[in-house]
């Protein structure tokens, strides 16, 4: 099937976005106000959703769609199952990317970092602010293991559905929340020329690293950079 001519138009160059369109020079405020107008967009129908790439020891990667449930400061944070396939990786290697892709609005934001497991009290909290059948849910899957049929599903929701009618759903040892801590914040927005805008910050390691000629001072310990297309 040839693809090549699937094409779509992004922003003309008047509404380029340039160093000066930042809101802000630290990537987390940015990436807020970023996800805030995604939000706000009637026709992005989930601005947390977002890719999470995760790799074995030796290199091979895998990706997935989950949800964004907090971030700040400190990283972004999801929840999941710690013996799904993300999981396993997550312990050998703990670094991971994030891809948020709001299409409506012709912008993605890539995230790198260094991931580590959620308090088990913070786990324990988001657990049991979800819906019960969320709850129940993340009870009756063990994720990524192998299962006969969907009926094997259903039945199993259906016995703790009756176990825990008159009590509290428990959180699972294995299910709980992670946080990633970023070193590189990615901001793209697409043109139609295809000449894309990409605004790349890092995390300064040292301090005292000496910045190049077009790298630019952000705030804290982040410097900024323009990336060719």
């Amino acid at each position: 099937m040839d693809l090549g001519p699937l094409r779509k138009s992004y922003r003309g160059d008047e509404e380029a976005f340039e160093e000066q369109h930042l809101a802000s020079r630290d990537p987390i405020q940015q990436f807020r106000v970023w996800f805030e107008e995604a939000v706000s967009c009637p026709d992005v129908g989930e601005a947390n959703a977002m890719c999470l790439a995760t790799c074995t020891r030796d290199g091979k990667p895998s990706a997935r769609m989950v949800l964004l449930k907090g971030f700040g400061q400190d990283g972004f944070r999801f929840f999941t199952n710690h013996e799904s396939r993300k999981g396993k990786e997550l312990d050998m290697n703990p670094f991971a990317s994030l891809v948020f892709y709001w299409e409506p609005l012709h912008r993605q934001v890539r995230i790198e970092g260094s991931v580590k497991r959620l308090p088990e009290e913070e786990s324990e909290r988001y657990f049991h602010s979800r819906p019960r059948s969320s709850q129940i849910g993340a009870v009756v899957s063990r994720q990524s293991t192998v299962i006969p049929d969907r009926e094997y599903l259903r039945k199993r929701n259906a016995e703790l559905e009756e176990r825990y009618r008159d009590a509290p759903v428990p959180k699972p040892p294995y299910w709980g929340g992670y946080i990633l801590h970023p070193d590189v914040v990615e901001f793209w927005q697409g043109q139609t020329n295809r000449l894309h805008d990409r605004i790349v910050f890092r995390r300064l390691q040292d301090g005292s690293e000496p910045l190049g000629a077009m790298s630019h001072r952000g705030e804290g310990p982040w410097v900024f950079e323009r990336f060719s297309p």
